[in-house]
């Protein structure tokens, strides 16, 4: 009898003492993996003009856009990656039906860039400079993008993306892009300052494929 009440005493021992081991590093566990300090933001975002104007990152399909007190709805949106590096572009509507694209890109300050298509433009890329509707553009950066789309721009849900920048003082933009195995679209771009574009978000979710 005495017996079995040691064991008893012992086995409960033992019993309470694993308990508190797997207590220990339950909690120690739970520590390790506890919420994370936030990533640190830019400093020097003007968060003030995002909130009175909309945030130009958060633009999505639906939305109303303002600029230059003209009004455009978001038809669709590309995102794009090369490397470490990403930027949106958004395909725009308005009541003249012109193809205009909105791009939105931190460099690493915000830039805004209204686009509109060339489509009689027979310029192609590769040369240093290039000459379009008298004004002179400078080679500025090259390369090739992965990306992920909306309905509503005409692309496929996802591919690839060739591309061509130069630059004109002033802030004028020269543009070509190739997305898939298409030819070159040539666009024209106008820098835009943050105070001439205001946002109107809409409801729903953005809709990447």
């Amino acid at each position: 009898m005495n017996g079995s009440v040691a064991y008893l005493v012992t086995a409960l021992g033992c019993l309470v003492g694993v308990a508190g081991v797997v207590i220990a590093v339950v909690a120690l566990r739970k520590a390790r993996s506890g919420p994370r300090p936030p990533a640190p933001g830019d400093p020097f975002r003007d968060r003030d003009a995002d909130a009175l104007r909309g945030d130009p990152r958060r633009l999505k399909p639906g939305d109303i856009v303002e600029i230059r007190q003209v009004p455009y709805t978001v038809r669709g949106s590309v995102h794009l990656v090369e490397g470490g590096w990403s930027w949106a572009e958004h395909l725009l509507d308005d009541a003249g039906g012109v193809k205009r694209w909105l791009s939105v890109e931190e460099d690493p300050d915000l830039e805004l860039v209204l686009w509109t298509g060339q489509p009689s433009a027979t310029v192609t890329p590769g040369a240093p400079t290039l000459d379009v509707d008298g004004r002179r553009y400078s080679w500025d950066e090259s390369g090739q993008a992965r990306y992920t789309a909306t309905e509503g721009t005409g692309l496929d849900p996802r591919g690839t993306m060739r591309y061509h920048d130069y630059q004109a003082p002033g802030g004028a933009r020269l543009s070509f892009e190739a997305y898939g195995e298409a030819g070159w679209e040539v666009n024209l771009g106008e820098k835009l300052h943050r105070a001439e574009v205001m946002i109107y978000p809409q409801s729903g979710p953005e809709q990447v494929s």
